[in-house]
C-alpha cells in the first residue's frame, strides 16, 4: 500500500493528473496492474485513497505536534501546529494543486471534516493545558483554529508554493494564532474581572 501511495504521488508531480493511470502507478510501484485493483479497482478509487492519506497525515502531524506541546506557553502552541500544518503541505507543494482537485471532484467534505474534527481536539488538549493561559471555552477556540487552517487549503493548494511563500505563510498565520490566542486570554480575564466586582456590589 504504502509503494502504490508513494508511486501515485510521484506520477501525480512528474505526468500529472491526465496522465496519470493505473498501469502507470502499478508499473512505479514495482507491482502488477492486477494487484494493484486489489486495493482499488479504478483511477478514481487510487485518487481518492491518495486524499484521504494526505488529510489523514495533515491530522496525525498536529496531533503529534500538540502531544509534544502540552503544558508549554500559547506561543510554542501556537507555533507549533503551524508548523505542522505547513510542514505536510509544503512536503506536497508540487502536488497540491492535483490534490486540490480532487478534493473539489469527489466532494470531499467528509474527509476535510474528519481531519478537522481530529486536529480540533488535538489543539484543545494543548490550550486546555498551556502553562500560561486559561480559557473559558478551549474548544471553540481550537475549531476556529482548525477552521481557519483548513480554510487555507484552497489558497495553499490551487498553486505549487514555493519555499519562500511557504515562510511567508508561516510567518502570517502564526502571527494570526498568536495574536488570536493573546486576545482570547485577555476577553477571558476581563469577563472574569466584571464577574469578580459584580459579586463583590453584590455582596455590598
Amino acid at each position: 500500500m504504502d509503494a502504490i501511495f508513494e508511486a501515485t504521488i510521484q506520477v501525480l508531480a512528474n505526468d500529472g493528473l491526465i496522465r496519470l493511470n493505473t498501469t502507470r502507478v502499478a508499473r512505479r510501484a514495482g507491482v502488477s496492474v492486477g494487484t494493484l485493483y486489489q486495493y482499488f479497482p479504478n483511477k478514481q478509487a487510487l485518487l481518492f485513497a491518495a486524499l484521504e492519506r494526505h488529510l489523514a497525515i495533515l491530522a496525525i502531524a498536529i496531533e503529534k505536534a500538540c502531544d509534544e506541546n502540552l503544558h508549554s506557553t500559547l506561543e510554542k502552541i501556537a507555533d507549533a501546529v503551524v508548523k505542522a500544518y505547513l510542514r505536510v503541505q509544503m512536503a506536497q507543494a508540487e502536488i497540491s494543486p492535483t490534490l486540490y482537485r480532487i478534493a473539489l471532484e469527489f466532494d470531499a467534505r467528509e474527509l476535510l471534516d474528519l481531519a478537522g474534527r481530529r486536529s480540533a481536539e488535538a489543539i484543545e488538549a494543548a490550550l486546555s493545558t498551556a502553562s500560561d493561559g486559561r480559557f473559558a471555552d478551549p474548544g471553540l477556540l481550537a475549531r476556529t483554529m482548525t477552521a481557519a487552517l483548513y480554510g487555507t487549503v484552497p489558497a495553499f493548494c490551487h498553486r505549487v508554493l514555493s519555499p519562500v511563500d511557504g515562510r511567508e505563510a508561516e510567518k502570517q498565520l502564526t502571527i494570526m494564532f498568536r495574536s488570536y490566542l493573546v486576545a482570547q486570554q485577555s476577553g477571558t480575564a476581563d469577563v472574569e474581572r466584571k464577574d469578580a466586582n459584580g459579586a463583590g456590589l453584590q455582596a455590598g
